[in-house]
């Protein structure tokens, strides 16, 4: 009898882990996402449709009631189908207790931060690794609890944090080591023939991040205005900092030079080339500014209040 496996994501890096695993053979007998709407109502960053997919492979899909699938409806179509297997890849909420208990097998998720679980976990690791400066991530897949990243692990992988990552390019590295992960480790689970180690130590918990919290502060260094902007790039809201009551969204920046000294203030705008970059005055250098929306000219001041 075939394994029943579902796919629960609504982000792009989950949409390509799911054709990977089509691609691969492995049977997906049901999805589970977000319409446009829901997407907009719950500002889910990186958002991906998974109609199309559905569609060309014919695997059905489903649209929970709640994106927290607390709902009685949600549980009933768990309870209904009697899934082997959960997969998920991109989804925003902890999938509830009594949803894991409808599940043979259980769910696979995955963590990651520039630590060890119990290191780590909770909200925005991704972004928070690049503020820190940090030069290595490490992705765990772990059999869900209804509790915060607090499963057995199954594996674990390491990669770079490099200078010119992006959380765009992080989720890149992310969706390559899953697809990794997930082919050796799908096979094991439907036979029951797979090792778990149990998270030891005390765990530490990332803070959520808003929107609002992408302001920009010029006191800072050029090195961490430059990954506080790579951290929160697109697909994310961005960072931004504010020209009189003007709004700027800064999408890419990088440091420019330590050398030439301009006897200005700290996020003054120093210089505009005729492409539209421009470069701010920091405490210990100079940021290019290469993408961004708005409009800034020499002798500006940039703040973090309108």
């Amino acid at each position: 009898m075939t394994s029943k496996i579902i796919f629960c994501g609504c982000t792009e890096s989950g949409l390509d882990v799911l054709n990977f695993l089509i691609s691969k053979k492995i049977e997906i007998s049901q999805i589970i996402s977000l319409d446009h709407d829901q997407s907009i109502q719950h500002k889910v960053s990186g958002y991906a449709s998974y109609i199309d997919v559905a569609k060309k492979f014919s695997i059905p899909i489903y649209f929970p009631k709640e994106y927290s699938l607390k709902n009685s409806q949600d549980l009933n179509f768990f309870e209904k189908n009697n899934f082997d297997l959960l997969i998920v890849g991109g989804w925003q909420r902890l999938i509830p207790e009594n949803i894991l208990k409808c599940i043979k097998i259980g769910g696979i998720g995955f963590h990651g931060s520039s630590e060890f679980l119990p290191k780590g976990r909770g909200r925005s690791p991704v972004n928070w690794s690049i503020i820190e400066g940090k030069d290595r991530f490490i992705l765990h897949a772990f059999l869900m609890t209804p509790g915060v990243d607090d499963g057995d692990i199954l594996q674990h992988e390491i990669f770079d944090i490099t200078q010119w990552d992006t959380c765009k390019t992080i989720y890149y590295k992310i969706s390559i080591v899953q697809k990794q992960i997930l082919e050796k480790l799908i096979p094991k689970l439907l036979s029951n023939n797979f090792e778990r180690h149990s998270q030891t130590g005390e765990p530490t918990f990332y803070p959520k991040r808003t929107p609002d919290d992408g302001l920009i502060d010029w006191s800072k260094s050029m090195i961490k205005i430059h990954n506080f902007v790579r951290a929160l790039t697109r697909p994310y809201p961005g960072a931004f900092t504010y020209q009189k009551n003007y709004r700027i969204n800064i999408w890419s920046a990088q440091p420019f030079d330590t050398k030439i000294i301009y006897q200005s203030r700290f996020g003054e705008v120093v210089e505009k080339f005729s492409t539209g970059d421009f470069v701010v005055n920091c405490k210990d250098g100079l940021l290019l500014i290469t993408d961004y929306d708005g409009e800034v000219n020499v002798g500006d001041l940039l703040s973090s209040s309108p």
